[in-house]
């Protein structure tokens, strides 16, 4: 597990945003409700939850400097 800063990856925030597993969810319809995670896929659920309270990103220190 991770902990301090995560390093922005550009190629990897655009690759998600333009996979076609993605548009395919999307378009389709086939999204759960919002907080439904644990109920999909829990494994990855608790993962994602301990991962974001023990990592922070470079883009909210910024918003903590520029506020």
């Amino acid at each position: 597990m991770k902990f301090g800063m995560r390093k922005p990856s550009l190629r990897k925030s655009i690759a998600a945003r333009t996979s076609v597993k993605r548009f395919m969810r999307h378009n389709l319809g086939l999204k759960a409700p919002r907080g439904y995670g644990w109920v999909t896929n829990p494994k990855k659920y608790m993962y994602n939850k301990i991962y974001n309270k023990t990592t922070f990103s470079v883009f909210s220190l910024f918003k903590k400097l520029f506020k």
